[in-house]
């Protein structure tokens, strides 16, 4: 069956997750971080996106994303992301075969503290695999630039960052602290994040729903079950 097309309309932020064919990995060295992140770079200049929050792991990435009105789609985006590390993958290991498992998957977040916890649930991603401790320690994310305020010429901060405090040094520690909060809690957000379409509270789902016509979760693939069947 042909696929689906994907509804991603421009204004909003997006939560996307890419990942190694079987979970392969998609990074081997320090060169192949720093190519794709190049990449990334090149197609926000082209799309005039924003990337809010951002790591990569070796099997798979996570962009916490924003499509502006006069930029590009995010299937050109992501498009345009995809195949070119492929190019470089391919043709520096000599890869052969499917690289990226299926589509990428997106999630639309609301643009208030749900989208500080998104971006936290992604930098935390090395602590929940158990590579590193500290998010700090891990070179590859968007973390150092909430945190520390590590300048980066990728990350653009996003207004609700802004809102944790008018002083910056304090601004950073209330960061490093709602980290804290969801280290304490390893698990909050793990199986909720890509089992849903929309992120945010209930009025801003109904909102979407409505204008968009997007479902708040995903759907099962597969016929109905017979109790679905008898409630219509």
């Amino acid at each position: 069956m042909p696929r689906v097309a994907r509804v991603a309309p421009k204004g909003y932020i997006y939560h996307i997750l890419t990942r190694g064919n079987n979970r392969q990995n998609v990074f081997k060295a320090e060169g192949d971080f720093d190519h794709y992140l190049e990449i990334l770079w090149k197609y926000k200049k082209e799309y005039r996106f924003l990337l809010y929050h951002y790591v990569l792991m070796r099997n798979h990435v996570h962009l916490v994303l924003e499509l502006t009105r006069d930029g590009g789609s995010l299937a050109e985006i992501m498009k345009g992301i995809n195949l070119s590390y492929v190019f470089y993958y391919k043709k520096k290991y000599k890869h052969i075969g499917h690289f990226w498992q299926d589509r990428y998957k997106s999630i639309i977040v609301a643009k208030n503290n749900y989208l500080l916890a998104c971006g936290s649930y992604v930098e935390l991603n090395p602590v929940r695999a158990q590579t590193h401790v500290d998010p700090g320690d891990y070179p590859w994310s968007s973390y150092s630039v909430y945190a520390y305020g590590k300048s980066h010429p990728l990350v653009d901060e996003h207004p609700i960052y802004g809102r944790l405090s008018s002083n910056e040094l304090i601004r950073r520690k209330r960061y490093r602290d709602l980290v804290k909060r969801m280290m304490k809690e390893r698990n909050g957000m793990k199986g909720v994040m890509f089992g849903r379409i929309l992120y945010g509270n209930s009025n801003f789902e109904e909102k979407i729903r409505e204008v968009h016509g997007i479902a708040s979760s995903i759907r099962s693939r597969g016929r109905p079950k017979k109790d679905a069947k008898r409630e219509k």
